[in-house]
C-alpha cells in the first residue's frame, strides 16, 4: 500500500498531510503543521523547515509525495519567503528519495472536488469526505496538505 505525503509549502506555516493508498482507496494516516517563529532570521526558519520535513518523512515513511506550487495573485510581498520554504521542503523531499509531484490550486482543487474554481471550505469538506473523517483536519495548512495529496493520486499512477 503506497504512502503519500503531501506538503501545502508555507514559511511561518507548512502544512504536511499522509494518506495511505490501496487501489481506489484513500486512508488518513496523520496530519500537522511545522511551524516556525517569525523572529527568528530566515535562514535559522528554513533550517527548522528543513529539518522538520525529514523527521516527519522518517516518522512516517512515505513512498512519493504530492506538492503544492506557489499562487502569487494575492500577495507578492510573501512570494519570495514561501519560495524559500517550498524549495526547502522540495529539497528535504527529493533528499529523502521521493518523487515530487507538483499541482496548481487549480489543479489541486480539481482533483479533489471536481472544480478548479472550488473555495477552500468545498476543498476542506471534500478532504474529509474522501478520507472518512469526523471533522475537516486543522490547521487549514494541514487540510491543504491532505489536498495536495490526494491530488497526486489522481494525477499520478501510483503502484499498489
Amino acid at each position: 500500500m503506497p504512502r503519500i505525503i503531501g506538503i501545502d509549502p508555507g514559511l511561518a506555516n507548512a502544512g504536511w498531510g499522509i494518506i495511505d493508498v490501496n487501489g481506489n482507496r484513500m486512508t488518513y494516516v496523520a496530519h500537522g503543521s511545522i511551524k516556525t517563529d517569525a523572529g527568528l532570521p530566515s535562514p535559522i526558519r528554513l533550517k527548522n523547515i528543513f529539518e522538520s520535513i525529514l523527521d516527519i518523512i522518517n516518522e512516517y515513511r512515505p513512498e512519493d509525495s504530492g506538492i503544492e506550487t506557489l499562487y502569487f495573485a494575492k500577495n507578492v510581498k510573501s512570494a519570495l519567503p514561501v519560495a524559500e520554504a517550498r524549495g526547502v521542503l522540495t529539497l528535504g523531499l527529493i533528499t529523502s528519495g521521493l518523487n515530487v509531484g507538483e499541482y496548481t490550486p487549480l489543479q489541486i482543487k480539481q482533483a479533489v472536488v471536481g472544480n478548479g474554481r472550488a473555495d477552500k471550505n468545498q476543498v476542506q469538506q471534500m478532504v474529509k469526505l474522501i478520507l472518512g473523517l469526523e471533522k475537516i483536519p486543522r490547521p487549514d495548512h494541514a487540510a491543504d496538505a491532505l489536498a495536495a495529496a490526494i491530488c497526486h493520486v489522481h494525477m499520478r499512477t501510483v503502484h499498489v
